[in-house]
């Protein structure tokens, strides 16, 4: 595996093992979606959020300029997200390390399931994974870091101090 990767892939478990919540309510999903939201209006950008925990949407917002397409790649990177347990950037950043296919070697359509940026767990300390938060229509990886950055917020924790 190149050096690289090996640091991405680092980088994504790290993230996910410090932007854990203790309890997540349905007040909890208003805030982070609103949080995305409000920072994608920052950075210029429109987006589409959706927060789903334990099988029912919470949140669901699309900003002027989204439109099917983007609840389209919100479903699939959700998918990830609840089938790997992992961020879908994490699942692609995986599967490219071990040079292993999302169908061949997780029998996972890409029709279903996206392994890019833009889909990250909602997990509870001491619980797991009970949900997804997922963006579209930046570039993956800024919609993986939209989201990264609005959980920072939310749970006041900052990844540069902690690192």
């Amino acid at each position: 595996m190149d050096a690289k990767l090996k640091k991405a892939l680092a980088r994504r478990e790290w993230e996910e093992r410090l932007l854990r919540f203790e309890t997540f309510s349905n007040e909890d999903a208003l805030s982070l979606g609103l949080k995305v939201v409000e920072l994608a209006k920052e950075r210029g950008a429109a987006v589409a959020v959706d927060i789903t925990v334990n099988g029912t949407e919470l949140f669901h917002y699309a900003m002027p300029g989204t439109n099917a397409r983007n609840a389209m790649w919100i479903r699939r990177k959700e998918n990830m997200v609840q089938v790997s347990q992992i961020s879908s950037l994490r699942a692609g950043q995986y599967l490219q390390s071990e040079g292993k296919d999302l169908w061949k070697d997780w029998r996972l359509s890409d029709a279903d399931y996206a392994a890019i940026g833009g889909g990250f767990p909602i997990a509870l300390k001491g619980t797991g994974v009970i949900g997804a938060v997922a963006c579209s229509g930046l570039p993956h990886e800024q919609d993986h870091q939209l989201l990264v950055d609005a959980l920072c917020a939310i749970l006041n924790v900052d990844l540069d101090a902690a690192e």
